[in-house]
C-alpha cells in the first residue's frame, strides 16, 4: 500500500513485497499465474502460528486477497493456466482468508470482503459444473470434475473458518442453483457441502428465510423420490435425518409434511440399499408426523364445530367479519397502489437526475470549449466555490429541518404527558371525593320475627304441594328402559360413524383415481409405467415433485431477456404464473393440499 507508514513497510515480509511490486507491474493476463506464487509463501509457515498469521495480514494489506477475488469473476478459458488456475486460486483465498485477523478495519472485512468471496468461489463453481456436464471426453469431465471439487472445499474451508458465512452460502442463489442438478457427481459433492454447514453451524436454518428452507427441502426430496443411485439416496437421507435434529423447533412439521406422500415410494424403493438404519428413523419420523396431522385434523375439526355454534349465536358476526376483510383487502389495495407510485417516482426522479447530470456536464464541456486556456483554472476554482456554497447550504437546511422534527415530536411527547397527568389527577380527586361523600354501609339482616314467618310459609307450601312417590319396582324398570335405548342409540351411531368414514375414503379415493385418468394418455400410448401410477399411493407425490423440480430448474434456464423485469422483484421469487402454469393441487388421503 502506498501510504503505509515506513516502519510498516520495514516489517512486511520481503516476499509478499517483491510478489506485491510484480503483480503492479505486470500485464493484466500474467496476473493469475503470478498469484499462485502466494501458495508457497502460505506453505512456508506452519498453519496457526504467528508467522502465519503475520504473512495472511501483509497479504491483505497489500491487496493480494483483493486481486485474487476479483480474478474469480473472470472467463479463465481465455487467460493463461485455464480453469486450474482458477482452482489454485480459489484454494488461495479460503487459506488467506481463515485464521486472518484484520486490524486496520474489521467491519469492511467481516462485512463486505467475506460475503463478496463466498459469491465469487460459488459464481466459479457454477461455471465449472457447467462446464463439466457440457464434456464431452472422460479426460476433461475428470478434470472439471476435481477442479469443481477443489473449489467446493475451499468454500468448506471458509465457512468453517467463519461460521457466521454458513448462513450467507445458503441464502446464495448461486448454491441453490448448484444444488439443482441432475448430474450425480455433482450433485453429491454439493449435498457434501451442505451437510458441511450443518455440521459447522446447526443454528444456520434458523438464521435463513422459509422460502430458501422450502427450496432445499424439495430438491431433496426431488432427488429421492427421482433417482435410484444409493449413493444420492443415502446422503438425502442423512440430510434430512439432519435437517429434522436441527430446526425441529420451527421447521420440523415443515420438513416431514414435504416427504409425508413419499412414505411408500421410501419404503419401497430404498430397503436395502444399504443405509436401512437412516431410513429406518426417517420412516419412524413420518408414522409419528401422521399421528401428529390426525390430531390436529381433529382439533381442526372440533375448533370448527365451536365456532359455527358461535357463529349461530352471533348473526351479525358474518358481516362484521366482511366489512372488516373489505377494509383489510382495500387497505392492502392501497398500499399495493401507494407502493408502485413510490417506485415510478423513484425510478422517474433517477432519470431525471441522470438528465440532469449529463446536461450539466455537456454544459461544462461547452464551457471549457469557450473559455481560453490561462482562464480555465480560474473557473475551476470558481466552480468549486459554488459548489461547495451549495453543498453547504443544503446542509445546514437538512440540520435544521432535522433539530426541528426532533423538537416537534419533543413537544407532541410533553403536551401528552401533561394531558395524561391532569386526566389522572382528575380521576384521583373524583374518586377521593366519591369516597367522603358516599361511605359503605352494611345490608341489613332478617329478624327473628322475620325469619319465623319466613320458614311457616315454606312448611304450608310443602304440605299443599307433597313430592310424588314411586316405588322401587318402577324404578328398576325405568332404569332398564333408558340402558337398552342407551346402547340402540350407541349401535347406531357406531355404525353410522363407520359407514361415514368409509364413504370419505372411497370419496378420497376416487378424487385421486380422477386426477390420475384426466392425466392419463389413451389406451393406444399406454405403457407399464402407466399402470404402476394407478397401483401405488405415492407416486403421484413423486409426479408433483418432479414437476416442481422441472418448472424451477425451467425458471433458472430462462434467457436473459426473459428476466428483464426481474431487477424490481426479489432475488429468490419466481412468478407466480410460471408456477402455476405447471403445478397444479395434489389430492393426499383425500384432502386438497396447496
Amino acid at each position: 500500500m502506498a501510504n503505509a507508514p515506513s516502519a510498516r513497510l520495514a516489517a512486511a515480509d520481503p516476499r509478499v513485497l517483491a510478489l506485491a511490486a510484480q503483480v503492479t507491474e505486470s500485464p493484466e493476463q500474467d496476473i493469475p499465474l503470478l498469484l499462485l506464487k502466494l501458495k508457497g509463501i502460505l506453505n512456508s509457515a506452519s498453519l496457526g502460528c504467528e508467522e502465519s498469521k503475520k504473512i495472511k495480514q501483509d497479504i491483505y494489506d497489500y491487496d493480494l486477497t483483493q486481486y485474487c477475488m476479483l480474478v474469480l469473476r473472470q472467463d479463465h478459458s481465455r487467460l493463461r493456466g485455464g480453469w486450474a488456475t482458477a482452482a489454485q486460486l480459489a484454494e488461495i483465498l479460503s487459506h488467506c482468508c481463515v485464521g486472518l485477523e484484520v486490524k486496520g478495519d474489521p467491519e469492511e472485512f467481516y462485512k463486505k470482503f467475506l460475503p463478496s468471496a463466498v459469491d465469487n468461489l460459488l459464481v466459479l463453481g457454477r461455471r465449472l459444473q457447467a462446464r463439466f456436464i457440457r464434456a464431452l471426453k472422460d479426460e476433461e469431465k475428470q478434470d472439471f470434475l476435481r477442479w469443481f471439487q477443489t473449489v467446493t472445499d475451499a468454500i468448506c474451508w471458509l465457512f468453517g473458518g467463519h461460521i457466521q458465512l454458513a448462513a450467507c452460502v445458503l441464502q446464495n442463489d448461486h448454491f441453490l442453483q448448484l444444488l439443482i442438478t441432475d448430474d450425480v457427481e455433482t450433485a453429491i459433492t454439493m449435498m457434501s457441502v451442505l451437510h458441511n454447514i450443518l455440521r459447522v453451524n446447526s443454528s444456520v436454518l434458523l438464521q435463513v428465510d422459509e422460502e430458501t428452507l422450502h427450496s432445499v427441502l424439495d430438491e431433496l426430496v426431488y432427488k429421492l423420490s427421482s433417482t435410484t443411485n444409493p449413493v444420492i439416496g443415502n446422503a438425502a437421507t442423512k440430510l434430512l435425518l439432519l435437517v429434522a435434529k436441527c430446526c425441529k423447533q420451527l421447521w420440523y412439521h415443515m420438513l416431514l409434511l414435504s416427504l409425508l406422500g413419499l412414505k411408500g415410494l421410501l419404503s419401497k424403493q430404498w430397503t436395502g440399499k444399504g443405509f436401512d438404519r437412516d431410513l429406518s428413523q426417517l420412516l419412524v419420523l413420518l408414522c409419528l408426523e401422521q399421528q401428529h396431522q390426525a390430531a390436529c385434523i381433529i382439533q381442526a375439526m372440533w375448533r370448527g364445530f365451536q365456532t359455527r355454534k358461535r357463529l349461530k349465536k352471533l348473526p351479525q358476526a358474518v358481516t362484521t367479519l366482511q366489512r372488516s376483510f373489505r377494509a383489510k383487502r382495500q387497505q392492502e389495495l392501497q398500499y399495493l397502489k401507494k407502493q408502485k407510485e413510490d417506485e415510478a417516482l423513484k425510478l422517474q426522479m433517477q432519470l431525471q437526475r441522470q438528465r440532469a447530470m449529463r446536461l450539466f456536464h455537456e454544459r461544462q464541456l461547452a464551457l471549457l470549449e469557450i473559455i481560453h486556456a490561462s482562464q480555465v483554472n480560474k473557473y475551476m476554482e470558481e466552480m468549486e466555490g459554488k459548489s461547495a456554497l451549495t453543498i453547504q447550504r443544503f446542509w445546514r437546511g437538512y440540520r435544521a429541518r432535522r433539530n426541528f422534527h426532533q423538537q416537534k415530536q419533543s413537544l407532541k411527547e410533553y403536551k401528552a404527558a401533561v394531558v395524561i397527568q391532569r386526566a389522572a389527577c382528575k380521576f384521583l380527586e373524583k374518586r377521593r371525593r366519591r369516597r367522603l361523600l358516599s361511605p359503605w354501609k352494611d345490608p341489613k339482616g332478617l329478624t327473628d320475627e322475620q325469619r319465623l314467618a319466613l320458614q311457616q310459609k315454606v312448611d304450608d307450601y310443602i304440605k299443599l304441594h307433597p313430592a310424588s312417590q314411586m316405588s322401587e319396582e318402577m324404578s328398576k324398570e325405568l332404569h332398564m328402559q333408558a340402558q337398552e335405548k342407551l346402547a340402540q342409540f350407541l349401535l347406531r351411531s357406531r355404525l353410522d360413524q363407520r359407514a361415514a368414514q368409509r364413504r370419505e375414503a372411497l370419496l378420497a379415493q376416487v378424487n385421486t383415481d380422477v386426477e390420475l385418468l384426466m392425466s392419463a394418455p389413451g389406451l393406444a400410448k399406454t405403457t407399464e409405467k402407466d399402470l404402476d401410477v394407478f397401483m401405488s399411493r405415492s407416486i403421484p407425490v413423486a409426479t408433483k415433485a418432479r414437476q416442481s423440480h422441472n418448472t424451477m430448474l425451467k425458471y433458472t434456464r430462462w434467457p436473459w431477456w426473459k428476466k428483464l423485469g426481474d431487477e424490481f422483484m426479489e432475488d429468490d421469487v419466481i412468478p407466480d404464473d410460471a408456477l402455476n402454469a405447471e403445478l397444479g393441487t395434489l389430492f393426499i388421503g383425500g384432502r386438497k393440499s396447496f
